[in-house]
């Protein structure tokens, strides 16, 4: 069936033709007076023909084609195939589904079977699948979903969506709506799941190192979140192979989380299997989310320490007893007495190591009370210093003492490594009557080396309580860049607190500046416990780095640690040649294979600065365990290490449903929303939709380009013939 439609009402329509015999009309009388010339009776024809076709376009003529439908109307159920809806939310008749498990009930009883009697129904899954090619990573696209089944299905009376509405790509599902609102074609939603979490425990997070050394005190940060009514304690137990390791009790507010940490002490070296659990606890419906397994890398080595001073004084000496008793630490010292020989005896060193590849062996350096001079240091050393704490990611602490001394650097290759501004007109420090004592600040309470204790709150006590100093450095404030961990209890300047426990990143290595020289006084009482931890956390924090992966003569340093799926990758080789020098020539490269076995070739260039370092840069395209290979050939270098990239969830299992997107996609479609105790009643109402209309097809004939041309090209014609038969 076929016909025109005009989208205007019939009054608008009569004045139109009144309008239209008027301008004949008019059109007539011209031809009259020009004494019935024939130029101007074609003009004048070709003027009403003009006033006809743009009166019909303003009218919107449409010619519209009407198909009678032959066969059933179709309905569309879409499936949410996607990871959320493995969530456990799902309490029916005392017994907890997935909302996967739910859906594919529903399926299994063919629940559309009484709409099959007035329309043919089509049953879909979607959800997007991973592609490392396109870097896709799995998610839902509720939008594409149904503009595809919208746009592909001429014949649809309705859609059905069973989905969490956790959609986390492409655009807002409201723009499909509004295309199903146009085409008459309402979308009926089920919000499959609960919109308040299950009363549950979960074991959220965990971050590992990714190795730790044989002997040490490793600490491993986790997250546990709580959908419980109530605050529970609950024992946390890190386990090996079956057999409990350690246990520490932490207790988790109500409807809250609670980050810690637990500490593992490694009975052997390799790799070790770990797992991470704690107990169901009363009311709760989930318990498979209790507990994690890891692994993690346990190696054999020592960690070269290397601390250098003016004079003994009590830091000193006590921070070289706690060096010297680590079993993990290797230690080195020069004690450069002013106007006198360098110190001697046990773990002294004769002098200071002039060379890269003599100083390139220490993971961690400590400057004490020393600066340029006479007996002291030299501008070769620093910048030696320096180059260590850049290129090979060495660790490098100040601790300036009463001399001052530390001043004199600020103008050396030193100076731009530490990490505060001096005040200079004060450089020998200041002294108090008064006790004072540092206080943590935010990032402090935080970190890993300020942790004395795992519980956050018990923590912060034991710093309140640690035995206090009388002298410290005089600091203006911290550099950009810097983090402070803690500043003095009751001086201030200019810039608010004095900072005095401050760190810096310095090109790929650490530098932290201890604004005090009484840390060996937190020994009163309680002998090493806090001053040997603080200062063995130090060695290992600053030194992590360093040993990521290292074989004789090859060590590879990589950043971040823990990369995520398209983050780029800083790669750095440290090479000694077969003497054992910093290779600064030389070609060193690496082959990187992804998850997926694809291999590439990448060459690794050597760095302007030398130190036997070749850099370069990779994206991680993909999610897993990457395998690298480092090849130095000619120097019979080459080493292999495996890295793992993580990959974004962007499924998450446990979170609350989004109804809200679903009830308006109902809204704008003229469809319905309901929740799984409503489903049958859903049934029932689309068993009674009425049929949809007939399909119609329109030729708008008012916005055609085709007709606006032959509009423009007879008054183009006119035109030209006005001016021929003389009339402009």
């Amino acid at each position: 069936m076929s016909g025109w439609s005009f989208a205007a009402s019939p009054g608008i329509v009569l004045v139109a033709l009144l309008v239209w015999l008027g301008s004949g009309y008019v059109c007539w009388l011209l031809y009259q007076r020009s004494g019935k010339r024939s130029a101007v009776g074609r003009l004048e024809l070709l003027r009403f023909l003009l006033i006809t076709l743009l009166a019909l376009t303003l009218l919107r003529p449409e010619y519209v084609r009407t198909y009678e439908r032959t066969e059933k109307p179709h309905i569309q159920v879409l499936v949410d195939g996607s990871g959320s809806m493995e969530t456990r939310d799902l309490l029916l008749t005392n017994q907890v589904q997935t909302r996967a498990e739910w859906v594919e009930t529903r399926i299994a009883s063919a629940f559309w079977k009484p709409w099959e009697r007035n329309a043919r129904v089509l049953v879909e899954e979607f959800s997007t699948t991973p592609n490392a090619a396109t870097n896709t990573l799995p998610g839902t696209d509720i939008n594409a979903a149904l503009e595809r089944v919208l746009r592909a299905d001429t014949d649809l009376k309705a859609v059905v969506v069973l989905s969490d509405g956790d959609w986390n790509q492409g655009k807002s599902p409201l723009a499909a709506a509004s295309i199903a609102r146009e085409r008459d074609v309402p979308i009926f939603t089920v919000s499959t799941g609960s919109e308040q979490p299950l009363p549950d425990l979960a074991l959220e997070w965990i971050s590992p190192p990714s190795y730790g050394l044989f002997g040490e005190q490793i600490t491993i940060p986790f997250r546990v979140k709580s959908h419980l009514p109530r605050e529970v304690k609950i024992p946390v137990i890190l386990s090996s192979g079956g057999q409990e390791e350690v246990r520490r009790e932490i207790v988790v507010p109500a409807h809250s989380e609670m980050a810690s940490t637990i500490l593992y002490y490694p009975r052997k070296a390799g790799e070790v299997s770990l797992n991470l659990s704690f107990p169901v606890q009363e009311g709760e419906i989930i318990p498979e989310n209790n507990a994690r397994d890891f692994s993690m890398n346990i190696r054999l080595g020592n960690l070269k320490v290397l601390v250098i001073d003016s004079l003994p004084r009590w830091e000193y000496r006590f921070l070289r007893n706690a060096l010297a008793r680590d079993p993990a630490v290797e230690l080195h010292c020069l004690l450069m007495h002013p106007g006198m020989p360098t110190g001697s005896g046990r773990d002294y060193i004769p002098s200071f190591p002039s060379s890269k590849e003599l100083i390139s062996r220490y993971d961690v350096i400590f400057l004490g009370d020393v600066g340029l001079g006479q007996g002291e240091l030299t501008l070769e050393q620093c910048e030696l210093i320096k180059g260590v704490v850049e290129q090979q990611a060495s660790g490098l602490v100040f601790l300036p003492g009463k001399r001052g001394r530390l001043s004199s650097l600020t103008n050396s290759p030193l100076g731009e490594l530490i990490p505060v501004v001096l005040d200079q007109e004060r450089s020998q420090g200041v002294v108090l009557v008064n006790e004072s004592a540092l206080a943590l600040s935010s990032s402090g309470r935080k970190h890993l080396l300020t942790r004395f204790d795992p519980e956050e709150n018990r923590n912060e006590e034991i710093w309140n309580q640690l035995p206090g100093f009388f002298w410290s450095a005089a600091v203006e404030r911290s550099r950009p860049g810097s983090e402070v961990l803690a500043v003095h209890s009751s001086l201030r300047n200019s810039s608010g607190r004095m900072p005095l426990l401050v760190t810096r990143e310095a090109g790929m290595g650490k530098v932290l500046f201890m604004g005090t020289d009484a840390a060996w006084r937190w020994r009163r009482g309680v002998e090493d416990k806090y001053h040997y931890r603080f200062w063995s956390q130090v060695v290992r924090w600053m030194s992590h780095q360093r040993h990521l992966s290292e074989r004789e003569g090859i060590r590879l340093i990589y950043s971040p640690e823990a990369p995520r799926r398209g983050d780029t990758l800083f790669l750095q080789a440290s090479v000694l040649d077969k003497s054992g020098f910093p290779l600064e020539q030389g070609e060193v490269s690496v082959t990187i294979t992804s998850p997926s076995g694809r291999s590439e070739h990448l060459p690794l260039l050597p760095s302007e600065e030398g130190w036997g370092v070749f850099q370069n840069r990779y994206v991680a395209q993909e999610g897993g365990d990457y395998n690298l290979a480092v090849i130095a050939e000619k120097e019979e270098r080459r080493l292999e290490t495996k890295i793992n990239v993580s990959q974004p969830q962007l499924e998450v299992v446990g979170r609350p449903i989004n109804r809200a997107i679903f009830q308006e996609i109902s809204q704008i479609s003229g469809g319905t929303n309901i929740d799984v105790s409503a489903f049958d009643q859903l049934v029932k109402q689309i068993s009674v939709l009425p049929e949809p209309r007939a399909r119609q097809k329109r030729h708008r004939l008012w916005s055609s380009p085709w007709l606006g041309a032959g509009i423009l090209l007879l008054l183009t014609l006119y035109w030209i013939g006005r001016k021929r038969a003389g009339l402009i």
